[in-house]
């Protein structure tokens, strides 16, 4: 049996600087597809926005072509947790959709998502996002140098498993620079007190 061991590849100041502004043209692409999120839309149309806005600022889309993935961004609709491929299917109204885009500045990926709904949708659906979003918020409060990241993820499990949600245990988030998915991996769960320490 072996055993691995995941290396986190420290970045120098200049590669930071150079992964915000990767992550701050992720985000404006983001921004533009949310403005179009509507019910009758496509996922097709959602990816024309986003690739269109990446390649028109000097960046290069993340996903395309990512482990064969076709397209600029990945739409999830209801059910569907993450990595859809956008089709001619229209969005229902009063459907979740799921919306993750990356953009490649300078050798540097950033990587964002965001869980938006489709017109009008029911109660419950807002509350997942709003402590989807809350749970969130509450990770990074924990982020910080000498933490762990089984803190963070604990921080995300407690707060919703107390709003009477669970997490999914399939998928994590993860670090990133060079390369679109680095070490570490970062699960939504977790043991206070272990993993990986944080550093400045």
């Amino acid at each position: 049996m072996t055993t691995r061991t995941a290396t986190v590849i420290l970045k120098t100041p200049a590669e930071i600087e150079q992964m915000r502004r990767a992550g701050v043209l992720a985000a404006e692409a983001l921004r533009e597809v949310v403005r179009a999120v509507r019910p009758g839309v496509t996922g097709t149309q959602l990816n024309a926005i986003a690739e269109r806005y990446i390649r028109a600022r000097g960046g290069t889309p993340s996903f395309l072509g990512y482990r064969g993935f076709p397209a600029s961004i990945c739409i999830s609709v209801n059910e569907e947790v993450v990595h859809g491929i956008p089709d001619g299917m229209p969005l229902p109204d009063g459907a979740l959709v799921s919306l993750d885009l990356g953009a490649v500045v300078g050798g540097f990926h950033g990587d964002v998502a965001v869980t938006v709904p489709v017109g009008q949708v029911e109660p419950r659906l807002h509350r997942l996002v709003a402590v989807t979003r809350e749970a969130l918020y509450r990770a990074i409060e924990v982020a910080r140098p000498g933490k762990r990241l089984g803190d963070v993820g604990v921080a995300v499990q407690q707060y919703v498993e107390a709003a009477g949600l669970s997490v999914v245990r399939d998928f994590a988030g993860h670090g990133i620079g060079r390369s679109l998915h680095e070490e570490p991996q970062i699960p939504n769960f977790g043991e206070p007190g272990t993993g990986t320490v944080l550093r400045d």
